[in-house]
């Protein structure tokens, strides 16, 4: 089993619960590790044979584009589409964080944090 880790990907999106966050929007971080079996890609040298990090970059970016409510809806969208869109994945695990949130504090971010075992 191997491990391919999309990390730190930047968004400005518009998620939140609030009027205001859904106009003026705010930064994201996302990370995504997906678990697969990457012998064959190991062998062959051949994108066709691995999870192509690249196709995760756009689904991620693709998915942040459609405004939210909830973090928590997002994340269920990016995992369902990478699972759509590659077979062999076995786990994904996605994190979304809202960089400075709009809440009453100081507060770096805030972050929804889902992990799915496709079985």
């Amino acid at each position: 089993m191997g491990i391919i880790s999309v990390n730190g990907i930047k968004v400005y999106a518009y998620h939140g619960c609030l009027d205001e966050e859904r106009k003026i929007g705010s930064d994201y971080e996302v990370n995504v590790t997906v678990e697969a079996d990457l012998e064959a890609s190991s062998i062959s040298d051949k994108l066709n044979d691995t999870v192509d990090y690249v196709s995760i970059n756009s689904i991620v970016k693709s998915e942040m584009s459609i405004p939210s409510n909830l973090l928590e809806h997002v994340v269920k969208r990016i995992i369902d589409s990478i699972v759509a869109n590659h077979k062999m994945v076995d786990t994904v695990e996605v994190s979304v964080a809202k960089i400075n949130p709009p809440i009453n504090g100081d507060v770096a971010n805030v972050l929804v944090k889902e992990k799915f075992f496709n079985v």
